[in-house]
């Protein structure tokens, strides 16, 4: 089993490894910077170590990779037989990010 980290990023929780390639909410960087998360959660591949509410020490560091839009999703509503239909399309900001390194 690998070492992996859980980490909070735009209200949601990943759990990444060194080495991932993952899309978040956007976050307010350049393309090439770096950034840091706290961890979690952190595992060495042996042992778990459960933060309250992060693990103190324990960082991850990424790198933007870019900063994109993700799939237009569509939401339709209809009531039959009464001519109501509402057609509305969304397409969530994202920010694609590559997980350097663990550091626990």
């Amino acid at each position: 089993m690998e070492a992996y980290a859980v980490i909070e990023t735009g209200g949601k929780q990943y759990r990444v490894q060194q080495g991932d390639i993952l899309d978040v909410e956007l976050l307010t960087t350049e393309e090439g910077d770096s950034l840091e998360f706290d961890a979690l959660a952190v595992s060495n591949g042996s042992e778990l170590s459960i933060g309250t509410p992060v693990v103190d020490g324990a960082k991850v560091k990424a790198s933007v990779v870019e900063n994109l839009r993700g799939d237009k999703i569509y939401s339709f509503k209809k009531k039959r037989r009464k001519g109501y239909r509402r057609k509305i399309g969304h397409r969530q900001e994202l920010t694609k990010i590559k997980v350097e390194a663990i550091n626990a």
